[in-house]
């Protein structure tokens, strides 16, 4: 008898060319599909809740797949672990209905944008944030952020996509978090790590790093705080801020609503 496991995966994007799988390059899904294949004895193909780009790593991005194996759903995450780099890892693993579709249901979605704002960088930190030494006005890059609160046209801010229907979507939530450097060479004028953690109901192709590149434009002073709800009116892509680099980019957590039942085995 089939059933659908929903996993919950983990893993440094830096070697990999994103989540889906690409003619060329090295992926996530790719590299589970292989691990899973092994465990299982037969070609298996998960069905992920986030495509996440180049680069991004994930804390907690969600897939799905379909077995008839006798391993306890809730094994699943240790068992496949031994099948998978060291980048990777599966977190939980559990079962759900087997209608249940990730990409298919409400859900709320939570990124961090890390960014190392110092004199010079970090080599520990360098492929988990995005460094500039540029002194960051950390005041208004908070002020802005709100501007983004709410439902609306986001189409400034995301790369265009032919496929996407509608560019609208809903931000629930978004911080500015400043941690100032308690040891090495550091300047009062430098803010340190800065995150930035944005909740919404869905995200477009490469909005939450525009945003995180726009909100650098207001902290080094080349976009005011007020010039935001503007930018957004316009729908104009050249309007806002940069790309920032995919490094600085986790996706911290995806909650669906409602969270699909376990289903005992």
């Amino acid at each position: 008898m089939s059933k659908r496991i929903l996993l919950t995966v983990a893993y440094d994007g830096t070697a990999y060319s994103g989540w889906q799988i690409q003619p060329q390059g090295k992926t996530v899904e790719g590299t589970l599909n292989d691990a899973l294949s092994q465990l299982l004895g037969q070609e298996t193909q998960v069905i992920g809740a986030s495509r996440t780009d180049a680069g991004v790593h994930a804390l907690g991005n969600r897939a799905v797949f379909d077995t008839t194996s006798m391993i306890p759903a809730e094994k699943f995450s240790y068992a496949l672990n031994r099948y998978l780099p060291q980048d990777i890892r599966i977190t939980a693993s559990k079962q759900v209905p087997e209608d249940f579709h990730p990409r298919k249901v409400n859900c709320e979605k939570t990124y961090v944008y890390r960014i190392f704002n110092a004199p010079f960088p970090d080599p520990i930190r360098r492929l988990y944030s995005h460094f500039t030494y540029v002194p960051l006005n950390v005041e208004k890059m908070k002020e802005a952020a709100q501007h983004f609160v709410g439902t609306m046209d986001f189409a400034a801010v995301s790369t265009f996509k032919p496929e996407v229907e509608s560019t609208v979507r809903t931000i629930m939530q978004i911080t500015v978090e400043a941690q100032a450097e308690t040891t090495g060479p550091a300047e009062k004028k430098h803010a340190g790590m800065i995150t930035i953690t944005v909740r919404g109901n869905g995200f477009l192709y490469h909005m939450v790093r525009i945003i995180a590149g726009t909100l650098i434009d207001v902290g080094c002073g080349r976009l005011e705080p007020e010039q935001i709800p503007l930018i957004l009116e316009t729908k104009d892509r050249e309007k806002a801020g940069q790309t920032a680099p995919a490094c600085g980019l986790t996706l911290q957590e995806i909650v669906f609503i409602p969270e699909p039942e376990i289903e005992s085995d």
